[in-house]
């Protein structure tokens, strides 16, 4: 009788994302996980019991939440820090926008407001920076005309940043126009 390679168990969701757990009989000590999108694909050794299976998930699932939520970072510090670094104006009020879906940020000139999607808190530490920079910058220029980008690239990751968000968002940049 043989064994599959791979043994894929039912999937389940822990919010912001579903879990599928497989069972590779190449993965001999370790377990591993990677999250694609909206799923977290948990990989564990094929001798492996079903508790222990279980168990890991649940523990590679909550150390992708963590890592994933925006209790982890304070927004208002983080603006603050990287205004002065870039010698920028600092926000009146900045905030998590858990509704904003088609773009990363964005700026109320009026009443010196930023909203960051909640979807950036996802994202690598020098993204969510970039973003935070970008939307600083319109508090001084509100289009994105030359003013506008001879600041944001004050920022060392701009470009790099924005190539990111571009090959996340797959058609444009996502920030406010």
């Amino acid at each position: 009788m043989s064994r599959a390679k791979e043994d894929v168990a039912e999937p389940f969701a822990i919010a912001p994302f579903s879990v599928t757990v497989v069972r590779s009989a190449k993965r001999r000590r370790t377990v591993g996980a990677q999250l694609r999108g909206d799923v977290l694909t948990v990989t564990v050794p094929s001798w492996m019991s079903r508790a222990d299976e279980k168990m890991w998930a649940q523990k590679m699932a909550a150390s992708f939440a963590r890592k994933l939520s925006t209790d982890r970072i304070d927004l208002t510090a983080r603006a603050t820090t990287l205004a002065r670094r870039y010698a920028l104006r600092q926000p009146r009020e900045i905030k998590w926008a858990d509704n904003m879906s088609t773009r990363w940020g964005s700026c109320t000139f009026s009443t010196a407001t930023i909203r960051i999607s909640t979807v950036v808190a996802r994202f690598p530490d020098w993204v969510i920076d970039a973003v935070l920079v970008h939307e600083l910058c319109h508090l001084e220029v509100h289009g994105h005309g030359p003013d506008f980008w001879e600041r944001a690239n004050r920022y060392p990751k701009m470009e790099r940043a924005i190539g990111y968000l571009i090959a996340k968002s797959g058609d444009h940049d996502g920030f406010d126009d």
